[in-house]
């Protein structure tokens, strides 16, 4: 049976982007100019914005250079849902800057991909991944993931 993709979270990236990829959803200011991501549908939070501005949806770059990584090792704490009885495996976390906004998002690197294979000021790309997978509801839990440029590590 084919699980049927659904985001973690609605609305913070589309696998069906204009230009056929995988993108991140930010909001922009329409006063300001500020993007924001997560993406915000009900104020801007730029301090300094002189208000009275729409928000927008916006894709968001879909390259950025590494700011920073790290590994993930343990097993999340409360709230966060996780098996005690399944095997724990580690992750590479990645804080990428995006090529065009300059804001830094944090997400996971795609799989096969660890702290070795980074270094900072590396181009990567967003590309979509599974988080999880819910054979009991048939449901695959899609999120996002960094990868190197050019492919897998």
């Amino acid at each position: 049976m084919a699980l049927t993709r659904t985001p973690v979270v609605s609305g913070w990236f589309t696998e069906d982007a204009a230009d056929g990829g995988f993108r991140l959803l930010g909001t922009r200011c329409s006063a300001c100019t500020a993007v924001f991501f997560p993406r915000e549908d009900a104020y801007c939070r730029n301090p300094h914005c002189p208000g009275g501005g729409e928000l927008a949806e916006v894709p968001l770059s879909p390259r950025g250079r590494v700011w920073s990584y790290t590994d993930g090792r343990y097993r999340p704490p409360a709230p966060y849902v996780s098996d005690p009885a399944a095997p724990w495996e580690p992750y590479t976390l990645v804080a990428v800057e995006l090529e065009a906004e300059g804001m830094v998002v944090l997400g996971q690197a795609a799989p096969g991909v660890g702290v070795a294979d980074l270094a900072v000021g590396m181009e990567v790309e967003v590309v979509g991944g599974v988080l999880n997978e819910d054979p009991d509801t048939g449901t695959a839990w899609t999120t996002w993931r960094f990868m190197p440029v050019g492919g897998a590590a």
